[in-house]
């Protein structure tokens, strides 16, 4: 993959952060925290039914994509045990003897639940198509696939506002499930010459055992990283109200640019480095990204620390937390990537129960911080917890791809992030001044520079290169 490729890769998930941001303040403003929080409760459970059908064969799509021939074949040997059990699924909730939007949303609505059932599959077709797009280093057609559906969402709310349409959750739900729809439809036509030959295609048995043995310990491991990253806003359902979780879930979209990031190097890595190592690369060549993802953690952080301040100018008074919550959410996005860089190697020599129990362990101490944290500080208390079980899962798949793959050199990453998290979590407890937060982070981005010149002149040399 080139450099022109990664950018177009990149094209999806900057435009869908902006997209983000400038929908993010219009929604806040038309639409109740509470009803933001039930929005977060959707997109809570499109994660979860995406993690609990695909059975972690998405990933074994991305792992063995370049070492089949028959791809047809492979993209429906991954495709159909989760289409199976996701039809049963959806049909076994008609019988429910209770409602499942006033479990998830407070409200007692055949519509809403109806809207639900529909969002499911088309979010289920759509993360496979776009996952081919992506291994066929499409980077164009992938990014619009993420680009789309903020791009019509926007526009819906826009529309809303313009002929005065009534700021309730339906229609913040149907605004939903319109952009998604439309962008199921797009992947199903461009898509259209790998999934019509995999009607047909011969599935290898032998081959999909061993996905699906591959994929066992991923389905364990996704469901307790669902958990990990859904936790808090189930906590925040139960023991606070969706007024707290309407500000947590504002906080969290305010990392839009650490989201970027980890959108960018998570669909770029995988593939890059899979290839690498099937082509017999030198893997030492990890340890140089590696470099360059913590530098752009630590860049990432600090920036979103100097301009915190700016959120409280574009947002309702009701969100005033947001601008210190939001340092310590960024914690989620930028350590998963970096663990991304750090833990490849349990990718690399498929011991993936490394990272199921990498998401475990985070997750029962995520468990325990949100139960002892949100009774006393709401929001706050839920971004402390996320970012301390962050920090132990990334740890854990550091340690684990070190002793099972290549080591790296570790005590400045872990230095690094303690010392980022423990002034998020200090800004997120004390109300300390604007200009005290600004001079704080601003020196974290001083010593950055000064910690890695070579990285920072290398990029500047291909900048100016790229000039010329």
């Amino acid at each position: 993959m080139n450099i022109k490729q990664i950018l177009l890769f990149s094209i999806g998930p900057i435009g869908a952060a902006v997209l983000g941001l400038v929908t993010l303040p219009i929604v806040a403003w038309l639409f109740s925290p509470e009803d933001i929080g039930r929005l977060t409760m959707l997109n809570v459970t499109i994660s979860f039914s995406l993690l609990l059908f695909g059975l972690g064969l998405d990933q074994a799509y991305v792992r063995e994509f370049h070492e089949v021939e028959d791809r047809p074949a492979l993209l429906k040997a991954v495709f159909a045990p989760g289409f199976l059990m996701m039809t049963t699924g959806l049909s076994a909730l008609i019988f429910l003897p209770w409602s499942l939007s006033d479990l998830l949303f407070g409200i007692d609505s055949t519509l809403l639940t109806g809207l639900l059932i529909a969002v499911i599959p088309i979010t289920f077709f759509s993360h496979f198509f776009s996952l081919v797009l992506r291994m066929q280093e499409k980077g164009l057609a992938f990014s619009m696939s993420q680009l789309f559906p903020k791009l019509i969402f926007l526009m819906i709310i826009v529309g809303y506002v313009w002929f005065g349409t009534e700021a309730i959750f339906e229609n913040l739900m149907m605004a939903n499930l319109l952009s998604l729809l439309a962008v199921f439809l797009i992947l199903t036509w461009s898509t259209r010459k790998d999934w019509v030959p995999a009607l047909s295609a011969t599935i290898d048995k032998t081959k999909q055992r061993q996905m699906i043995f591959y994929a066992i310990p991923l389905i364990g491991s996704g469901v307790a990283f669902w958990g990990l990253t859904a936790m808090d806003k189930f906590f925040l359902r139960s023991l606070s109200s969706f007024e707290e979780l309407g500000i947590y879930s504002i906080s969290v979209s305010f990392s839009a640019a650490a989201l970027v990031l980890q959108a960018m190097f998570s669909t770029v890595w995988a593939p890059i480095v899979y290839k690498m190592v099937a082509d017999g690369v030198d893997p030492h060549k990890v340890s140089n990204v590696i470099d360059y993802v913590l530098l752009a953690v630590i860049v990432i952080w600090s920036i979103a620390g100097i301009f915190s301040w700016m959120v409280t100018y574009i947002l309702p008074p009701e969100y005033v937390q947001v601008q210190y919550i939001l340092l310590a959410a960024m914690a989620y996005p930028l350590l998963y990537t970096l663990s991304e860089a750090t833990g490849i190697g349990i990718g690399i020599t498929r011991k993936t129960m490394y990272s199921m129990v990498a998401a475990v362990v985070a997750l029962v101490i995520n468990a325990v911080g949100n139960w002892l944290l949100i009774p006393s500080y709401g929001a706050a208390g839920a971004a402390m917890a996320s970012a301390i079980a962050f920090f132990v899962f990334f740890t854990i798949r550091t340690e684990a791809s070190a002793r099972l793959w290549q080591s790296v050199k570790r005590v400045k990453i872990y230095a690094s992030l303690i010392v980022m998290i423990i002034i998020s979590i200090i800004i997120n407890l004390i109300a300390i001044d604007n200009f005290f937060i600004v001079l704080i982070y601003s020196s974290i981005l001083g010593l950055s520079v000064a910690g890695y010149p070579n990285q920072f002149k290398n990029i500047f040399k291909y900048i100016i290169k790229k000039a010329n």
